[in-house]
């Protein structure tokens, strides 16, 4: 397996600083997300023209791949005009994704909103999700759906796929998120998405001491093995099943601002994922 961390992590950096840290803490890869508190990269300096030239330059220079472009884009909008601006900004991430030789954009679906069903949640989605593939396809790239929100657990992720019709599709497994929702456990969720898996985002928290009956409660980040997560047990699941692509730390600092900064969460996932896969 490969480890790479998601820039969530350091949300306000520039990309030098965040190539600085994943070469010095010896990371095969960054999943970018936000560079200087700004999502919409495309139409950033640094991944266009000659700023793209010598983005790709400083990569390969490092030895450090993008497994996966995070786009910001929920398909779960009621008004279709929401949805189809997610779709553009969707099809423009396929497009630098292409340039920067990442493999997949990561997409979501991602909550049933108010005078929703379910059902036309994951119609909406799967629509989406097909009209953003027809051009990410004839580009080489793939779309590939986190598991999160209503639709974290590994079964109603599967349903969205097969509704969009699974050609050139995949998953960004997120097994805390199916755990804290619902309680699936890595193995679980491992034997339902497969080898539809294309890339596994890895994060630990603790239970919420109180819920006051909320179903969406929200669980507390911390370092990694600090935590209720089995993530111990993920990794030996990934390994047992032969996974060989990228473990991906998401450390949510952009969310969660008080949490430790990226620089003590940074090198302890990567100190704490080595000793956790050379057992």
């Amino acid at each position: 397996m490969k480890i790479s961390f998601s820039t969530l992590a350091c949300p306000s950096w520039k990309l030098d600083a965040v190539l600085e840290i994943a070469r010095n803490e010896k990371f095969d890869g960054v999943e970018l997300r936000f560079i200087e508190n700004d999502d919409r990269l495309w139409s950033r300096a640094e991944f266009t023209g000659s700023g793209l030239r010598e983005t790709i330059r400083k990569l390969n220079d490092s030895n450090l791949e993008i497994p996966c472009l995070d786009t910001s884009c929920f398909f779960h909008d009621r008004e279709q005009a929401t949805r189809q601006a997610a779709i553009e900004q969707g099809k423009r991430m396929a497009e630098l994704a292409a340039r920067l030789g990442a493999p997949g954009i990561r997409v979501f679906g991602d909550s049933v909103q108010p005078g929703a069903t379910r059902e036309m949640t994951c119609r909406w989605v799967a629509e989406s999700i097909d009209e953003v593939n027809q051009e990410a396809k004839a580009l080489g790239v793939e779309v590939w759906l986190e598991s999160h929100g209503d639709f974290a657990s590994a079964s109603e992720t599967v349903r969205i796929l097969m509704l969009a019709g699974e050609s050139n599709l995949g998953v960004v497994w997120d097994p805390a998120n199916a755990f804290a929702e619902g309680g699936e456990d890595p193995e679980t969720g491992m034997q339902i998405l497969g080898s539809r898996i294309r890339h596994v985002h890895v994060k630990d928290a603790k239970r919420p001491s109180v819920d006051n009956g909320n179903p969406r409660r929200v669980w507390d980040p911390v370092l990694m093995g600090e935590g209720d997560f089995p993530a111990i047990r993920l990794l030996s699941t990934l390994s047992g099943h032969g996974y060989e692509r990228y473990v991906s730390f998401e450390w949510e600092k952009r969310w969660h601002p008080a949490i430790p900064e990226p620089e003590i969460a940074l090198r302890h996932f990567a100190n704490w994922v080595r000793r956790a896969l050379a057992v």
